[in-house]
């Protein structure tokens, strides 16, 4: 595998020298994106949250100042991204409103019905078996929660589907397949929103 290949490649799951690079890098590069999405998230103040694929905790500490009353759980099952998750949300993991902590999104570690809002930025292309994926978060989920999920790609951009070609394990997909794997996995109200000028989408369902 070329270097270039195997950088890219670290989008699925950060490790090694290069995987810290990456995820150094995901903070910054997804901000823009993770900011549009964030403004179609509920006004009312979910007690807590969880950020599943959290990358490098930036969007968990958004989450963090958008609902100054909720706690954030941030997930990723990269040790690499958790270590860097921790180091950004230190001051907030300190005053006991942010928890990071490895995991995957087939089987979150957090209890049934106890959370009201899930996220997930960027993370989606990589989830394994979707609709059973889908089925965990509502799991977690109480009855009227939210799941928001937020794509650069709508399934369709040039772009992202030739990195699908050569990162491992990637799968782009347009508003219509999430809706169809979201409704699959028992959820109800889903919502797309496509951005106007670019191919970013964002879905939401509730429970």
């Amino acid at each position: 595998m070329g270097l270039f290949r195997n950088y890219v490649n670290q989008t699925r799951k950060p490790e090694g020298f290069l995987g810290k690079l990456m995820v150094d890098g995901m903070n910054g590069g997804h901000a823009k994106l993770a900011d549009w999405g964030m403004q179609f998230l509920p006004e009312t103040a979910p007690d807590k949250i969880v950020e599943i694929g959290c990358g490098g905790g930036r969007n968990a500490g958004a989450l963090l100042k958008k609902y100054p009353a909720s706690h954030v759980t941030a997930v990723d099952y990269s040790p690499v991204s958790v270590a860097k998750a921790i180091a950004y949300n230190k001051q907030m993991i300190a005053a006991g409103r942010c928890r990071v902590t490895e995991g995957s999104a087939s089987a979150l570690p957090v209890s049934s019905d106890s959370i009201a809002l899930a996220t997930a930025f960027e993370t989606v292309y990589f989830w394994p078996q979707i609709e059973t994926c889908f089925a965990e978060v509502r799991r977690v989920l109480k009855e009227g929660g939210t799941f928001m999920i937020c794509n650069e790609s709508d399934g369709t951009d040039e772009t992202s589907l030739k990195f699908e070609k050569i990162i491992d394990g990637m799968k782009c997909y347009t508003p219509q397949q999430l809706a169809a794997a979201l409704r699959t996995a028992g959820f109800s109200e889903v919502n797309a929103v496509h951005h106007p000028k670019k191919p970013w989408i964002t879905v939401i369902a509730r429970k």
